[in-house]
């Protein structure tokens, strides 16, 4: 008889996004009184870019005759795109990235999921708390974290570092040892972001230490304040201790299209094995390659018309997220986040837990946000809401919020 994979099972019930949509489902079909807001889930809602479209439709033209059809996509991405990520997200901020130290992927959440292939299951894990839970539970998936605490609510054997509103919600460097360590900045969920000098010290700690550091840079076109690092490879070292993911979801708004990529340095190198390798390894045997047009899209991401039209794009989120921040402020809320992110991270009024708020907002006043625990035990009597709505919506949603009383 077939064996199934005992790790699956001890993961946590289902997946958070799974948990909200289902009570959304529930609650939607009993004919609520006033239409469903939602401000819970980070996905976009503004359409593609014009000149994206434009590239799209071309790349459509191209499969269509012989001549210029396109089959399997290379496994580590296309020249043209990979050399149009080199040259602006990186050498244009002064890293030295290569095209070969890119991959090209369908998305940072596949990544995120995928990239702790790479190292031996007793490698020992931490990351922020909140975070966001694809980084636990793939390494839960994996077998690396076996041993959950019913009491305490947690992984025994995972290395929880907490991100409250004493720290800033910036964590700070474990006392104890750990091999891989997960930071996401701009921060999800918190919406709060690290200073160069700060992010300094991880990757010194990283390089004496040994451990690798996966930097999830998905947000980083949202960041707005000059001292803000967009990637983990502006600060010195890095490229010996660091792998950085990232999204062409929340800059672009191609959730609903699948793209990202992931750089491995080749100088990152652990037990004198090639971390570069390992993962070209991989992603050749388990990867065919992101859609040829997906990819065109992408490549016109990088025009100055597509970033003309980006710059819009994020700009409209980014007005919501102050509307939601300044708005809740002045309503008397906890908040933070915001500022160089779409999200926003509140403090849940009258001492309520993550889900009685959750129940509260959705039952009393049809807006759906996420409960902060579900992302980990210290988000409890948190809440995040996201600035990806419409405009229209995102202002109803937190006037409807502003007049409720507790």
């Amino acid at each position: 008889m077939a064996k199934i994979n005992q790790d699956y099972c001890r993961l946590r019930g289902s997946y958070l996004f799974s948990d909200i949509a289902r009570k959304v489902r529930e609650y939607e079909s009993k004919g609520p009184a006033l239409p469903i807001i939602r401000l819970g889930i980070g996905d976009v809602t503004r359409p593609i870019a014009p000149s994206i479209i434009n590239a799209l439709h071309s790349a459509v033209d191209e499969m269509g005759s012989a001549a210029t059809f396109k089959g399997y996509a290379p496994d580590l991405g296309y020249d043209f795109l990979r050399k149009a990520i080199v040259d602006n997200d990186f050498k244009a901020r002064g890293c030295d990235i290569e095209e070969d130290e890119i991959f090209v992927s369908d998305g940072a959440k596949s990544d995120s999921g995928n990239i702790q292939e790479l190292f031996s299951t007793d490698n020992v894990v931490a990351v922020c708390d909140p975070v966001y839970p694809v980084y636990v539970d793939s390494n839960v998936m994996a077998g690396r974290i076996k041993n959950f605490d019913e009491d305490l609510d947690r992984w025994k054997d995972l290395v929880y570092m907490p991100c409250t509103a004493e720290n800033g919600f910036v964590a700070e460097i474990p006392k104890e040892h750990v091999d891989i360590i997960y930071l996401c900045y701009p921060n999800n969920p918190t919406g709060t972001v690290i200073k160069k000098d700060d992010l300094q010290k991880w990757v010194d700690h990283a390089n004496k230490t040994g451990a690798v550091i996966i930097y999830d840079a998905a947000y980083e076109a949202y960041i707005a304040e000059d001292d803000i690092p967009h990637s983990i490879y502006e600060c010195e070292g890095a490229k010996t201790c660091a792998i950085e993911i990232h999204s062409f979801s929340k800059n672009a708004g191609f959730t609903g299209l699948r793209l990202g990529y992931t750089v491995v340095p080749k100088e990152l190198e652990r037990e004198g094995v090639s971390l570069n390798a390992l993962w070209r390894r991989r992603h050749g045997t388990k990867y065919n390659g992101a859609p040829y047009i997906v990819q065109k899209a992408g490549e016109a991401v990088y025009s100055e018309a597509g970033k003309k039209e980006l710059r819009a794009q994020i700009d409209y989120y980014m007005n919501n997220a102050e509307y939601i921040r300044s708005n809740l402020e002045e309503a008397g809320y906890e908040v933070y986040g915001g500022k160089n992110s779409p999200y926003v991270w509140l403090k849940t009024p009258n001492h309520l837990s993550s889900w009685e708020f959750f129940d509260k907002l959705l039952y009393g006043i049809s807006v759906v946000g996420t409960p902060g625990v579900g992302f980990g035990p210290h988000g409890e009597g948190y809440f995040r809401l996201t600035a990806f709505g419409d405009r229209d919506k995102t202002v109803e949603a937190v006037d409807r919020i502003k007049s409720m009383t507790f």
